[in-house]
């Protein structure tokens, strides 16, 4: 995972769940298995990314890879700034400046689950369950852990550690079957403060965009007549529907991943690819829809077999 898709996960993280206004006999009414004090959690793990300014360094590692990087958080005057930058490797730098913060992403929304469970929906628990436990300290602030378990073969889970003060997210694990920890991410240090404290040299510098843009753009793209015939039950589109893009987006509220489509040259043979980095899946196929060779790809995290299904179910549109 690059230092930009590492930027749009720690803001999916820090989204959380708008449930502070619903009783716990509400929620147990309506789901029965969700765990109130968990979500009440998440909700002020929500807030922290509206209120809190801090900077701090952080480490992410992915099996023997390890990665140390520096970022910042501040907030001034309703909009939110932010950067990521690798203090190893080459030294690249992601930068989202003056981003609104009554901007709400389909991922907030899957997210702030307070009028599905009023409609009697579940939102998010009916996908997973959620524990609360005293956690450690980390970065030399004392933290809750929220554990958070898939409630099917189609997502991971995840081991969250939240500021007990804030509710900022200082540290997840990202865990596969068996629980097998695929990554982990987590704060070595941290100052609550809107001072920057400057950084090193960078080589390049990324300049978040909203939306984001497709990121290989000489790609040879599709145009949008295809669609997805199946996908997790929980996932939904994050693109505005009568968008013309060859990329489609989806996000159960905690995971995210991305199809793309475009045209396989006849010289190359239909086939599949998987890479698999940390809790990141990129698997490629190349297939023949209706006499056209295509090459699709699905990258995000969710485990193989999901990326599978999904590029499986692309079919074309009338």
């Amino acid at each position: 995972m690059g230092v930009k898709s590492l930027l749009g996960r720690s803001r999916t993280l820090f989204s959380g769940l708008a449930l502070l206004s619903l009783s716990s006999n509400v929620l147990a009414g309506v789901c029965p298995d969700a765990n109130p004090q968990a979500l009440e959690w998440l909700d002020k793990m929500s807030r922290s990314s509206h209120e809190v300014n801090y900077h701090g360094v952080v480490t992410f590692q992915r099996g023997d890879n390890m990665q140390v990087m520096q970022v910042s958080h501040s907030v001034v005057n309703g909009t939110a700034s932010e950067s990521l930058t690798q203090l190893t490797g080459q030294g690249a730098q992601v930068v989202r400046v003056d981003h609104p913060l009554h901007c709400i992403h389909p991922g907030d929304r899957l997210l702030r689950i307070g009028a599905d469970l009023q409609a009697g929906d579940c939102g998010i628990a009916a996908h997973y369950r959620f524990s609360v436990e005293e956690g450690e300290r980390i970065a030399g602030r004392k933290a809750v852990r929220i554990r958070i378990e898939p409630r099917d073969m189609y997502r991971y889970g995840y081991v969250m550690q939240l500021d007990r003060e804030t509710g900022l997210l200082l540290k997840t694990q990202t865990q596969g079957y068996g629980n097998k920890i695929l990554e982990r991410f987590q704060f070595a240090n941290l100052a609550y403060t809107n001072e920057d404290p400057g950084t090193a040299d960078v080589a390049v510098v990324h300049k978040a965009n909203h939306p984001m843009p497709v990121t290989d753009p000489d790609a040879k793209l599709l145009p949008s007549r295809w669609d997805l015939r199946w996908v997790p039950e929980g996932f939904t589109a994050t693109d505005p529907p009568a968008s013309e893009s060859s990329r489609k987006t989806y996000t159960d509220g905690l995971a995210v991943f991305s199809v793309f489509l475009e045209e396989l040259p006849n010289k190359i043979q239909p086939g599949e690819g998987v890479v698999r980095k940390g809790g990141t899946t990129s698997y490629t196929r190349g297939m023949d829809m209706a006499g056209q060779h295509v090459l699709v790809t699905v990258i995000g995290e969710v485990p193989l077999n999901t990326a599978r299904m999904v590029a499986d179910s692309v079919s074309w549109t009338q």
